[in-house]
């Protein structure tokens, strides 16, 4: 089985930190890759910036907040559901925010998912741990 990547697009830092700590609880296998915005995703999946010497390719999946700065959630879907080289990777919003309107303005962009963080870190972890088998394991995606 190989082992992806998983890009996590967040800027909150205690977010990052309880996230990270629910992968590790659920002792998963996958590296996860985090940036704080959507202008430094880009530059993750174009090999750019602080990027250009990464090993290439897309990650299993990208996990997406939606209010960042410089370039919100919305935005990133946007431009990355309209690249060929990027629009069939699985895109997860993993968001505080219940609005009707995100979750549909998500879909009709293009999410995969949307998925509304509890607050909870027991229920935190669960999430995580589902999100992983399903989208890192279970989930077939074509080669690039």
């Amino acid at each position: 089985m190989k082992i992806s990547t998983i890009l996590y697009v967040e800027d909150n830092p205690l977010d990052v930190d309880l996230t990270m700590e629910a992968f590790k609880e659920n002792k998963l296998a996958n590296q996860l890759v985090v940036v704080n915005d959507g202008v430094e995703a880009l530059e993750y999946l174009r090999l750019e910036g602080q990027y250009k010497d990464r090993k290439v390719g897309n990650p299993a999946f990208i996990l997406l907040d939606l209010k960042m700065p410089r370039m919100d959630g919305m935005e990133f879907l946007a431009i990355i559901k309209k690249d060929d080289q990027f629009k069939r990777i699985p895109v997860i919003m993993l968001t505080s925010s219940r609005e009707e309107k995100d979750l549909i303005k998500g879909y009709n962009l293009g999410v995969n998912a949307y998925v509304v963080k509890p607050v909870d870190f027991l229920a935190l972890t669960e999430v995580v741990k589902q999100i992983e088998a399903f989208w890192a394991i279970a989930n077939e995606v074509p080669s690039e």
